[in-house]
């Protein structure tokens, strides 16, 4: 269900604080998760040690994506589920891709893989997300996959010295 014949989504491990650690604290990707400080690696330590929370009860979920090549995987990105909510049946997305593997169609099938599991074994009735109007292979990827544009924040992220808009993306089962 996690997986296909191209990528793998898998739990956290202990040795992705590296992987953690370097995304988390790249300051031009703050913009993206409104994050405004560095983590340390204590606080990212603490964060994949309990990360084996059920979603029912963390309300997140974050899995890191495998490209499969031959008997290798590659970690190429993570992709996360945020304000599950299983009263209402939602959960939120949001994904990254390093930057050398962009472009090749890895954030759709991942995408792709995470709505299965959403769908069938956490029994959702949709998906959302955000994204920056800049962001315009990203909203390929949501697109691609079916989510479709429901709303629209003006001047909503600031980066660097500009005003990005802001779309609302879902994708309803």
């Amino acid at each position: 269900m996690l997986e296909n014949s191209t990528l793998r989504l898998r739990a956290l491990e202990p040795e992705d604080i590296e992987w953690l650690y370097k995304w988390e604290n790249d300051a031009k990707l703050w913009h993206l998760s409104n994050t405004t400080k560095p983590f340390s690696r204590y606080v990212l330590e603490q964060y994949i040690l309990n990360s084996h929370l059920d979603i029912c009860e963390y309300k997140q979920l974050r899995l890191m994506i495998e490209l499969k090549k031959g008997k290798k995987e590659i970690t190429v990105g993570c992709i996360d589920m945020f304000d599950f909510d299983p009263v209402n049946a939602r959960a939120g997305l949001g994904l990254f891709i390093t930057e050398e593997y962009r472009g090749k169609g890895i954030a759709s099938e991942a995408i792709d893989l995470l709505i299965n599991y959403s769908k069938n074994a956490l029994h959702l009735h949709q998906l959302h997300c955000t994204i920056t109007n800049d962001n315009v292979s990203s909203i390929k990827a949501f697109e691609k996959v079916g989510f479709v544009k429901s709303g629209e924040r003006i001047h909503w992220v600031r980066k660097e010295d500009k005003w990005l808009d802001e779309n609302f993306y879902q994708l309803i089962f």
